[in-house]
């Protein structure tokens, strides 16, 4: 007898769909690329030969098709890592449990998740409109300490001791090589610092102050194990921390629409998003 999931902790929907991604297993590729904007999810499928799905609920929407012989799937996950949370529990789940029976499968299957998405740069020489791939995810979240992982501890605690807030227990991921390697060579290879917010988690402050004014200097400076932190968004540590607690492959790719430094903002961002969706299709 396979390991069995209480009804309880895996929720169906009456259809038998997953709670609320409100997919079934036949809905999903083993390619899906992850988007956070909902209306992003046809700027990515609008370039698929043929789409034979297309679900949605909540803000979670789903197409399904193919880019010559490959299957690919494009989920719009939200904002944030308590939305990655659910998103990769519940992809996992369609591929790894039976939803009739509720019990893990004996056999794993492992997906490739491709993040593509928007983000800041902590660093004066890395421009907007260009493109950083994260070689690591620097979670300044909470997400992944509720999970049983295998941290860089030392390496943590340094980074926690350099930023100094008593409230924040950083934490370091891998990307997956294997995914890096099949993108684009010219991508900016990078640490991305993942935040639990936009404004003041990200040292943005229009009327409410903070205690964290220091948050942009602190990171831009950050020694991490003798390299920089390239760039800041609000999925990758927690997509590749859940990566591989679960068993799959997962890579970010950060569209730069903002440098923070030169405080400057892209003058086409829909530009630079369109030929990286166009770019990671063609290297998939």
């Amino acid at each position: 007898m396979e390991t069995q999931i209480p009804a309880s902790e895996l929720i169906l929907n009456s259809d038998g769909s997953i709670y609320h991604l409100h997919l079934m297993p036949e809905d999903i590729a083993n390619t899906i690329i992850f988007v956070g904007d909902q209306d992003r999810v046809h700027e990515v499928s609008k370039y698929f030969d043929k789409i034979e799905i297309k679900k949605h609920k909540r803000e979670f929407f789903t197409h399904t098709g193919y880019v010559g012989n490959k299957r690919i799937s494009v989920l719009s996950t939200g904002i944030g890592t308590d939305n990655i949370d659910i998103c990769m529990n519940e992809i996992d789940a369609l591929v790894n449990v039976d939803l009739t029976s509720l019990e893990i499968k004996k056999n794993h299957t492992a997906l490739n998740i491709i993040r593509i998405g928007t983000s800041g740069s902590l660093q004066s020489n890395i421009p907007v409109d260009s493109v950083v791939v994260s070689e690591k995810g620097l979670g300044l979240d909470s997400v992944m300490h509720f999970y049983n992982r295998q941290g860089n501890t030392e390496l943590e605690q340094s980074i926690k001791a350099q930023l100094g807030y008593e409230f924040l227990y950083p934490y370091i991921e891998n990307g997956s090589t294997d995914l890096i390697n099949q993108l684009n060579p010219n991508y900016i290879k990078g640490i991305t610092a993942t935040c639990c917010g936009f404004y003041a988690p990200q040292g943005r402050f229009l009327k409410a102050k903070g205690i964290s004014d220091d948050l942009i200097n602190k990171l831009t400076n950050l020694n991490v194990g003798g390299k920089k932190v390239t760039n800041f968004e609000m999925e990758t540590a927690a997509i590749y921390g859940l990566a591989g607690v679960l068993g799959h492959q997962a890579v970010s790719v950060n569209c730069i629409m903002a440098n923070r430094i030169d405080n400057v903002f892209s003058k086409n961002p829909t530009k630079i998003i369109d030929d990286t969706i166009k770019d990671v299709l063609a290297s998939l």
